[in-house]
């Protein structure tokens, strides 16, 4: 089953995406700009074989709703996430509003 979920951030909505698989859930939530995801986010490809593309994007494990994720410290971003400032330890809404 796939979920899509308007998310309010501040004054901007964004969208979450919620997609229950066998044994495991994938959550994103996304922005125009960039996206946070769950674990299964291969963030070491976007830097290195997808790097043309200038992803935005942050990582964040051991969440499973996204709730938990907006919540979870960040584990891992892209080079073009770390230019707008999100970092590793950042909770996932802050990444999101520096997305905006």
């Amino acid at each position: 089953m796939v979920t899509i979920e308007p998310i309010v951030i501040g004054d901007v909505t964004v969208i979450g995406v919620e997609v229950k698989l066998p044994k495991t859930t994938l959550v994103a939530v996304t922005t125009e700009r960039g996206y946070i995801m769950c674990g299964a986010l291969d963030v070491g490809l976007l830097n290195e074989k997808l790097k043309d593309r200038g992803i935005i994007a942050a990582r964040a494990v051991g969440v499973r709703t996204l709730q938990q994720l907006l919540e979870a410290p960040i584990e891992s971003v892209t080079i073009e996430a770390e230019k707008l400032g999100i970092i590793p330890g950042m909770k996932g809404e802050e990444a999101l509003i520096k997305m905006l």
